[in-house]
């Protein structure tokens, strides 16, 4: 059997073994996942030197050895798109970009899959103007830029803050957050939620509730699929 490999690329350090797994229980065991990372090689020190300044559009995500660090976008395109072009060399079928952060354009020779995408046009989907949307971002820092991307959409938007890469349990505070705001739906706005957070999120606010590393994963399956079916 002849295996569809796929790239994956994180804006932190590859292997992502907090998203890929769970990743993989949808994709199933015939793809070849190959990854790449924007801060591949990078020492804690140097990832450092990346961090936000002024109005520098914010980026939360971890290190190989899961420690959190906040870097700035403008350092994170370039190196970006190297991880395409690497992955594209190693022969990816399609690759997917696994951060919801709003980015500029990139260039690939093969079918690119932004997780951002997939997860804001599910939010304009449900979006209506008597609809409350509940919003789980990893930082407070981040809620300005949030709100600027969600001045569009028609409902109420709640943003809440809790990063999965904490040592705390954020989550379940942003959730009793959540739950006072009282939304019809919540999207956990992060690829580095998972189905453990999304679990707890649920049980705490009793409300439907979409994780971005799901989302993804069922776009790519059915992509993948059809493909197989033709």
């Amino acid at each position: 059997m002849i295996l569809r490999k796929i790239g994956m690329i994180t804006i932190g350090q590859s292997p992502r073994i907090d998203i890929i797994p769970e990743m993989r229980e949808v994709l199933g065991t015939d793809v070849e996942i190959l990854e790449a990372g924007a801060l591949d090689g990078l020492s804690l020190v140097e990832v450092k030197q990346f961090y936000p300044k002024g109005r520098d559009y914010i980026l939360c995500t971890r290190m190989s050895d899961g420690t959190e660090v906040i870097v700035s976008k403008r350092y994170i395109v370039p190196r970006v798109q190297k991880c395409i072009d690497l992955l594209s060399q190693r022969g990816a079928e399609i690759i997917v970009f696994i951060c919801t952060g709003l980015f500029p354009p990139f260039s690939s020779k093969r079918l690119f899959i932004e997780a951002q995408k997939i997860v804001d046009h599910s939010m304009l989907a449900l979006d209506g103007e008597k609809e409350r949307i509940g919003v789980m971002i990893p930082l407070s820092d981040q809620i300005r830029q949030a709100k600027g991307k969600y001045d569009r959409l028609k409902g109420k938007i709640i943003i809440k803050a809790a990063s999965p890469y904490a040592a705390e349990d954020e989550v379940s505070l942003a959730a009793e957050a959540l739950k006072k705001a009282d939304p019809h739906v919540i999207f956990m706005h992060c690829m580095g939620y998972t189905q453990a957070m999304k679990k707890k999120v649920m049980e705490i606010t009793g409300k439907p509730t979409l994780l971005a590393r799901s989302m993804v994963a069922r776009t790519v399956k059915e992509l993948i699929s059809n493909e197989e079916g033709r």
